[in-house]
């Protein structure tokens, strides 16, 4: 059964209008059909099961049917601070991340951040980036949409309020246990392609985040958030 995130209050027994996004992709892309039925899911939590009740040429309803309390949830809130990348990377970065049970995803400019987003064109890329975030949630299941923030420098969210568990993935440093006692309300900080720079993880360091050194292997900037969130849903899960 198809699922679709759709702005809108969903309740039981309603009949809903559907968004011009939704309309477009089930109704224009799938050729769905009246009597047919999907999962809508609104980010607040569960989903609900509705019927395709009338198609006319601009617009389409459908009725709200039953309500299914699934969240599907990671066993944590993590918080990613990811220097953005250009091209596919960043997409790829979102998507994983959204699909491994990221809550937030604050987008970061750093020293070797090989990005800067232009005025007239940041809210579209942060549109984008928000819709890839949703499509990710729309295929993987989960229900509760990460937000996808607006770029900020990284000094900036070192300052910021942040979870207490703070890491930053640091390639060719000490490895520490930093999961061992770690809570599972964390931020989670990663680099540019190239890395962040000595200065900037003792920044982070000031910060009070701890580094966490992956295996023996330098990441790319897109791979990096896979594998360390990969790792805090088989550590978390099985506490």
């Amino acid at each position: 059964m198809n699922r679709f995130y759709i702005e809108t209050e969903l309740n039981t027994g309603n009949t809903v209008e559907l968004t011009e996004s939704v309309f477009h992709h089930w109704v224009r892309v799938l050729r769905a059909k009246e009597q047919e039925q999907a999962i809508f899911f609104n980010g607040k939590g569960g989903e609900y099961v509705v019927t395709l009740t009338q198609i006319n040429k601009k617009n389409a309803f459908v009725s709200v049917d039953q309500f299914e309390a699934a969240d599907r949830t990671a066993p944590f809130k993590v918080v990613l601070g990811q220097v953005m990348s250009k091209g596919d990377r960043m997409d790829y970065a979102i998507q994983k991340a959204t699909e491994l049970g990221v809550t937030t995803i604050q987008l970061l400019t750093s020293e070797r951040c090989e990005m800067r987003l232009k005025y007239d064109r940041d809210q579209k890329k942060i549109d984008h980036w928000q819709s890839v975030a949703i499509a990710a949630c729309e295929q993987c299941g989960m229900n509760r949409v990460p937000q996808v923030l607006a770029p900020i420098p990284l000094t900036e969210w070192l300052s910021s309020e942040l979870p207490t568990t703070r890491l930053v993935l640091a390639p060719n440093k000490d490895q520490n246990s930093v999961l061992l006692n770690s809570s599972p309300d964390l931020a989670l900080l990663i680099g540019p392609e190239g890395g962040l720079s000595e200065a900037e993880i003792n920044t982070a360091n000031q910060h009070q985040f701890q580094n966490w050194c992956i295996g023996d292997r330098v990441l790319r900037t897109e791979t990096a958030p896979v594998v360390a969130l990969s790792i805090l849903n088989y550590h978390f899960a099985s506490n």
